[in-house]
């Protein structure tokens, strides 16, 4: 499921990491989301995006993904700048994503829902669906062999043939994972993954994370679970108000005033 590396063929070097965002903004009416954020995820790293609600988190997501477009400012992903506003032709690139809440198909079987992720990668068009070609047959085919491989990497291998909502909590977010993961994305963007886990769940979870790095995924991780950021982050980028105020290690970031005095507060730096 490997790529190969895009070449550069103009004069100018590509951006320094695997993703690359320069003066990214977005505004909503007379709210500034985003202003001029600058953030480089290097390849192999789990890299933390954290800061209190409304600091632009998810914005960044959106705008990263293909759900919305910046009103200023470049993404580069692999040295190439990548399709603005075009969610399809960004999961191709080699990024995909959960979400902050739940977009699983209820009434649709776990297998069913992983299956959604590998569509976009699919080249069947419509004709090709509805006269069940040789082509469209091997595209559903492997898109139910990938899907099966995702919930057995997550953990959910006897899980295929049930119902999305009646799945745990914990097994509905590693679902959304391994939707995800149907795409064979470079770079996985997770956005809160452990919101609502306990703390067994949230171990788990980690391993997991932990393991899609090792396995050479890139992963962007918004979270509010600090034990979580902290113990797994190899670096973290923190947002106010649309802007980025600090980025380093989990050890800098701990220690950083600004950091601090807009989210940590002083009971954290001090426990």
């Amino acid at each position: 499921m490997s790529r190969s590396p895009h070449r550069n063929r103009s004069d100018t070097p590509p951006p320094a990491g695997l993703l690359v965002a320069a003066g990214l903004s977005k505004r909503f009416g007379g709210i500034v989301a985003l202003d001029r954020v600058d953030l480089s995820v290097r390849s192999g790293e789990i890299f933390g995006l954290i800061g209190p609600n409304g600091a632009g988190k998810t914005t960044f997501f959106d705008l990263l993904t293909g759900l919305s477009r910046p009103d200023g400012g470049t993404v580069h992903f692999d040295g190439r700048p990548l399709p603005s506003g075009q969610a399809h032709r960004i999961v191709a690139c080699g990024i995909a994503r959960t979400f902050q809440n739940s977009r699983l198909f209820g009434d649709a079987s776990a297998l069913e829902n992983a299956m959604v992720g590998r569509h976009a990668l699919c080249r069947s068009g419509l004709v090709a669906s509805l006269l069940r070609s040789p082509a469209q047959r091997d595209e559903e085919a492997l898109a139910v062999e990938v899907a099966r491989e995702a919930l057995a990497y997550v953990g959910l291998a006897r899980h295929g043939a049930t119902l999305a909502r009646n799945l745990s909590y914990g097994d509905q977010r590693r679902l959304e994972i391994a939707r995800a993961l149907t795409a064979s994305p470079r770079l996985l963007a997770l956005d809160e993954p452990a919101a609502g886990m306990n703390t067994t769940e949230t171990d788990g979870l980690q391993r997991l994370i932990e393991r899609i790095r090792d396995d050479g995924v890139t992963v962007l991780v918004i979270e509010h679970d600090m034990r979580l950021v902290m113990r797994m982050c190899d670096r973290i980028a923190v947002l106010d108000s649309g802007r980025k105020i600090a980025e380093g290690t989990p050890a800098e970031i701990s220690r950083d005033e600004a950091v601090i005095e807009a989210y940590l507060g002083r009971s954290y730096a001090h426990g």
